[in-house]
């Protein structure tokens, strides 16, 4: 198939060299032939640390003919940062304290006990985590309805996220949706756990099912996907750590 199409619709990669450059400000921009691409809000595309630019510029330099903004995770995280979270960081900071009252490590099945006690061992060493390191203490439950969390766990949450810097924060609210877990987000934040880690805790059920019954073919390759994105959160929180 000709890839016409996709050089219409996407545009042509205009530049020859992306690079990290210097500090200005305390931000490290992107250079594109040593200009700074503006985000959708026309700001530049500048990180807190070196090496979270240098994730970003990689993923510029990895373009051939046409930019494909599908292809750029870590520069569509900036641009949310950028573009958004300073500008709502108290929304976006309930969004987590939301994610965490819903949180996939607190909804326990009720049978068979082997998948039972893989729950409570995997997922209860995460709560446990999130309790001894942020003072969170989510409380688990068996079955899929909802079951409120306390208040107070929740207003910690909340007040957590609210200290985290905008690339950090957009990082948190990122991962609490890809993986149902605002717990997993926060370990994967401080390196308590992998990018991979945290998407096999997210998806300890459907791997147990596997394991039981056989692969499906489409849950093989939604797992895939989000392997990829999961990858990417690593890195991110790996950069900004540096």
């Amino acid at each position: 198939m000709s890839d016409k199409p996709d050089l219409i619709e996407k545009p042509r990669r205009f530049y020859k060299a992306a690079t990290a450059g210097d500090a200005k400000d305390g931000l490290y921009p992107v250079l594109l032939d040593g200009r700074t691409p503006k985000s959708p809000q026309k700001k530049p595309l500048a990180l807190p640390t070196l090496a979270l630019a240098q994730v970003v510029a990689d993923e510029w330099e990895a373009q051939e003919k046409v930019i494909d903004s599908t292809a750029m995770p870590a520069t569509r995280l900036a641009f949310t940062a950028i573009d958004r979270i300073a500008e709502t960081r108290a929304e976006v900071a309930r969004e987590v304290a939301a994610y965490a009252g819903s949180d996939l490590l607190c909804y326990r099945a009720d049978g068979p006990t082997p998948l039972v006690e893989r729950q409570d061992r995997e997922w209860g060493a995460m709560l446990d985590w999130a309790k001894a390191e942020h003072g969170v203490a989510l409380a688990p439950v068996t079955g899929i309805i909802h079951a409120p969390q306390p208040p107070a766990a929740l207003a910690t949450v909340e007040a957590l996220a609210l200290t985290l810097d905008d690339f950090s924060l957009a990082g948190v609210a990122y991962a609490a949706g890809l993986f149902g877990s605002t717990v997993l987000a926060l370990a994967l934040r401080a390196g308590r756990i992998t990018g991979q880690k945290a998407l096999d805790l997210s998806r300890l059920d459907e791997i147990y099912q596997a394991e039981q019954w056989g692969d499906d073919h489409e849950a093989v390759t939604r797992a895939a996907n989000l392997a990829i994105e999961a990858a990417v959160l690593e890195r991110w929180f790996a950069a900004l750590r540096r």
